[in-house]
C-alpha cells in the first residue's frame, strides 16, 4: 500500500523560484499597470464567467456530491493514514483550525453586508426591498458559504491527506494527480501544478489580507477617529505581520492551533451575544426557513444557469464566488489535509463539508437577521450606501443596537485574529509548496513569505490594485477545476487499489487461520 518515500529537503525548491518570480511580476504589473492590468483581468474573468459559467455551476455541484457519497460509501471506513494511526489532534481543535482557515475575515467581512446588498440588489424578477427580496437574500448567502466552498476544500483536502498519509507521496497539490498522470517527481505537469498552486495561494491570500486591513481600519474610524488612510494601513498589517511570522515560525501546534480555538471561542461568544441582543425569534425563524429553502432548491440554484433572463446577478455573485472559492481550494484543502491525519475518510467528510457549512450559515442567519431588521427600519439611500462600502455595514448595524460600542470591539477583535490565524496558515501552506513538501519547513521560510504577504498587501493597497489581483487570481484558478476533477478519478481509482489489498490481505488471513487449523 505504500508507494515512495517522501525526500526530506530543508532548502527551496524551483517552485519556490519560479513561483516567486511570477507573482512579483504580476504584483509589478497590478501596481503600475493601473487601468491596464485592471483591464486584462476584468476581461479575462469576464470571458471566464460568461462563457463558462456552467462549468462552474457544474464542477462546483459535482464536488460537494462526490465527496457525500464518498462519506457515506464503503470507502469512507478507511483512514486517512495506516489502519492503526489516531488522529494528531482533538476534534474541537481540527474544526476551529480548518474553520479559522476556511472562511477566516470573509464570515464577518459579508455577514452583514452581503445579506443587505441582495436585499437591495436581488436578480431579476424580485422587487427590491421587499420580504421576496430579504427571503432570496438569505437563501443566497446560505448557498454561497454553505456546502459549494466546504466541498472544493474537500476534494483537494481529502486527495492530498490520502496520498501523503496513506501513499507516503509527497505533500505536494500534484500529488492528488499521481494515479492519473503518473509518480515521476521531475514531471513537467507536476512542477506546474505546484507552481500554479502557489501563485494562486499568494495572490488570493494576499487579497484577503488587504480586505481585512480595510476592515480593521475601518474599525479603527469607525470606534476611535483614527483616519482610515495609507498610514493606518501600513502600521495595521505591519504589526499583523509581526505577530503571525511570530505565529508560524512556532508552528501549527503553537501557532495555528492556539489562536484558532480563540477565534472560535471568540466568534461563538460573539454569535451567541448577537442572537441574544437581536431579533432572536426573527433569527430563529430566519435560519429554519432559510435552510429549508436551500435544501429545497438545492439542485435548481446548483445548475440554474439562468439561460433565459438576464443572468448579470448570478455571474456577479454565484459564478464569482465560486470562482473565489476554487481558486483557495488549494491553499485551504492542503491546510486542512495536514491537521487530518488519523481521520477517515467519513469522518473528514462530515467534519469539512457538514459542520462548517452549518456554522456558516447559522452565522448568517444570526448576522443577517440584524441587517435585515436594521435595513427595514433605515432609508434605502443609507442602504446603497453600505453596500458601496462594505467594510463599514457591520459597525453601522451594530451602532444600532443598545450594546453597539462593545460589539464592535469585540468584533474587531475576532477579524485581528482571523486576520492573524489567515496569514499563519497561508504562510505555512506556502513554506511547505516551497520546499518540496516538507512538512515541517525551516523558520527563515515562513519569516520570508510571511514579509511578502504582507509587502504585497500594502503595494496593493496604495495602488489600488487589491480588486486587479483578486480578479487575477480567480481567472488564473480556473485550470484547476480539471485539477480538481481529476483528483476525485484519482482517489476513486485509489480507493478501489485499497479496498482490494484489504480484501487479499483479509483473504490470506483466513487462508493461514484455515492451514492452521488442519494442521491441529
Amino acid at each position: 500500500m505504500k508507494e515512495q518515500k517522501q525526500g526530506r529537503t530543508r532548502r527551496p525548491s524551483v517552485v519556490f523560484a519560479v513561483s516567486f518570480s511570477i507573482i512579483l511580476l504580476l504584483v509589478f504589473a497590478a501596481v503600475f499597470g493601473g487601468e491596464t492590468f485592471q483591464s486584462i483581468s476584468n476581461s479575462l474573468l469576464s470571458f471566464l464567467e460568461i462563457d463558462f459559467g456552467w462549468l462552474y455551476l457544474l464542477a462546483m455541484f459535482l464536488f460537494v456530491i462526490f465527496a457525500v457519497v464518498i462519506g457515506i460509501s464503503k470507502y469512507g471506513r478507511i483512514k486517512l493514514g495506516p489502519d492503526d494511526s489516531r488522529p494528531e489532534y482533538s476534534t474541537a481543535s481540527w474544526l476551529a483550525m480548518l474553520f479559522c482557515a476556511g472562511m477566516g475575515i470573509g464570515l464577518v467581512f459579508w455577514g452583514v453586508a452581503e445579506p443587505i446588498s441582495h436585499y437591495v440588489n436581488p436578480t431579476e424578477g424580485i422587487e427590491p426591498a421587499s420580504a421576496a427580496s430579504a427571503e432570496f437574500a438569505m437563501t443566497s448567502c446560505f448557498m454561497h458559504w454553505g456546502f459549494q466552498p466546504w466541498g472544493a476544500y474537500a476534494i483537494v483536502g481529502l486527495g492530498l491527506a490520502y496520498a501523503h498519509f496513506r501513499r507516503d507521496r509527497p505533500f505536494l497539490v500534484s500529488s492528488i494527480l499521481i494515479p492519473v498522470i503518473g509518480k515521476s517527481e521531475n514531471s513537467i505537469l507536476r512542477k506546474t501544478v505546484d507552481i500554479f498552486a502557489a501563485i494562486v495561494t499568494v495572490a488570493g491570500v494576499t487579497t484577503s489580507l488587504g480586505l481585512g486591513c480595510l476592515q480593521i481600519s475601518a474599525g479603527m474610524e469607525h470606534l476611535f477617529g483614527i483616519p482610515s488612510n495609507t498610514t493606518t494601513w501600513l502600521i495595521v498589517i505591519a504589526i499583523m505581520c509581526l505577530i503571525y511570522s511570530m505565529s508560524a515560525v512556532s508552528g501549527v501546534d503553537k501557532g495555528v492551533k492556539r489562536l484558532s480555538s480563540i477565534n472560535a471561542i471568540a466568534a461563538l461568544v460573539f454569535a451567541l451575544i448577537c442572537f441574544i441582543v437581536g431579533p432572536t425569534l426573527f433569527d430563529l425563524n430566519l435560519f429554519v426557513t432559510s435552510l429549508g429553502n436551500y435544501v429545497q432548491g438545492f439542485l435548481k440554484s446548483s445548475l440554474d444557469a439562468f439561460p433565459f433572463g438576464d443572468n448579470g446577478w448570478l455571474i456577479s455573485w454565484r459564478v464569482f464566488y465560486w470562482a473565489w472559492w476554487i481558486a483557495w481550494a488549494p491553499f485551504v484543502g492542503m491546510f486542512i489535509a495536514r491537521i487530518s491525519r488519523g481521520r477517515t475518510v467519513r469522518e473528514f467528510v462530515f467534519g469539512v463539508v457538514v459542520v462548517p457549512a452549518l456554522l456558516s450559515m447559522a452565522w448568517f442567519a444570526v448576522m443577517g437577521g440584524m441587517g435585515l431588521t436594521f435595513a427595514e427600519a433605515v432609508p434605502l439611500e443609507l442602504l446603497q450606501e453600505l453596500v458601496n462600502v462594505p467594510e463599514n455595514a457591520l459597525f453601522a448595524v451594530l451602532d444600532s443596537n443598545a450594546l453597539g460600542t462593545m460589539l464592535s470591539l469585540f468584533v474587531m477583535l475576532i477579524v485581528i485574529i482571523f486576520f492573524i490565524t489567515s496569514a499563519d496558515s497561508a504562510t505555512y501552506v506556502l513554506s511547505v509548496m516551497s520546499s518540496d513538501g516538507e512538512k515541517s519547513p525551516v523558520s527563515w521560510l515562513k519569516v520570508v513569505w510571511g514579509i511578502v504577504q504582507a509587502l504585497i498587501a500594502i503595494a496593493l493597497l496604495v495602488a489600488g490594485g487589491i480588486k486587479a489581483l483578486q480578479t487575477f487570481s480567480i481567472a488564473a484558478a480556473f485550470p484547476f477545476i480539471f485539477i480538481m476533477l481529476l483528483a476525485c478519478i484519482g482517489l476513486i481509482i485509489d480507493f478501489r487499489k485499497d479496498q482490494s489489498a484489504i480484501s487479499a490481505e483479509r483473504a490470506c488471513c483466513v487462508s493461514e487461520n484455515e492451514k492452521s487449523m488442519i494442521i491441529d
